[in-house]
């Protein structure tokens, strides 16, 4: 059995701790300190570490615990990931030191241009800031039409399928798409449910593709009521997706 475990880091970011037995594999850890923390108090030992973009938050913790567990296994893009053993990019299949489980690496830029995420159809999807609960990344480098072809590559995948986000944004998010769907019920579940796990102190991720179905206004252009919402708001008509998708994006910027 795998265990899944957030490791906190930062205001809101999850380093996702994937072990098995003695063995443990981390996600985008940007702060080497609290896994250091979780792998001493668990006894673990760190046998690779999945990068899915090259921003400080995500890598920044990289060198140092590479230098504590020299025979890790670094997996990430080919340019701007400290300390890369093996490099990854869209439609290969990994398998990854420590799990014996093959990862498929999914191309979704965006947020970053080579922004990757890793799927297995029994662990779940890690997608780092390309999709969150209830939103999406911000656009830094991509194209609105690309963040938006790379949610739906997303998608596409199984409905059961964890959704592991890199941060725990999932009550702004939600705040947000209130304002374009403040009718739609499963977003009110979501809602009540989300603040109750928030009160605990307990992560609101993951999420599943079916749940971002239902709740995720960047995964709901087809809705007519979020349609009239961007046009009222932009005060214009919207001819396309992705021009409802680069004014849904500016909007959330400036929300």
């Amino acid at each position: 059995m795998i265990n899944i475990t957030p490791i906190r880091a930062f205001s809101d970011n999850y380093i996702w701790c994937l072990s098995h037995q003695n063995s443990a594999v981390v996600v985008d850890p940007g702060d080497e300190a609290p896994v250091l923390d979780y792998l001493r108090q668990h006894q673990l030992d760190l046998s690779a570490i999945l990068i899915t973009h090259h921003h400080a938050d995500h890598i920044g913790g990289v060198k140092a615990l590479v230098k504590h567990f020299p025979h890790t296994r670094v997996y990430g893009g080919p340019k701007r990931i400290p300390c890369v053993t093996h490099t990854v990019e869209g439609e290969d299949n990994v398998r990854v030191a420590g799990l014996a489980k093959t990862f498929k690496v999914i191309s979704v830029p965006g947020h970053t241009i080579d922004h990757i995420a890793y799927y297995n159809d029994e662990l779940g999807l890690f997608c780092g800031d390309t999709l969150f609960s209830a939103g999406c990344g911000r656009l830094f480098e991509g194209t609105p039409e690309q963040m938006r072809v790379s949610l739906a590559r997303l998608t596409a995948l199984p409905d059961k399928t964890p959704v592991y986000c890199a941060h725990e944004y999932t009550l702004a998010n939600i705040a947000f798409a209130e304002t374009l769907e403040p009718d739609n019920q499963a977003l009110l579940d979501y809602k009540a449910s989300a603040e109750h796990l928030r009160e605990q102190g307990r992560p609101t991720l993951p999420s599943s593709i079916q749940k971002e179905k239902a709740v995720n206004p960047f995964l709901r252009l087809h809705s007519h009521t979020i349609r009239q919402s961007l046009e009222h708001k932009a005060d214009k008509p919207l001819k396309d997706d992705d021009t409802r998708f680069a004014v849904m994006r500016d909007l959330k910027d400036h929300f």
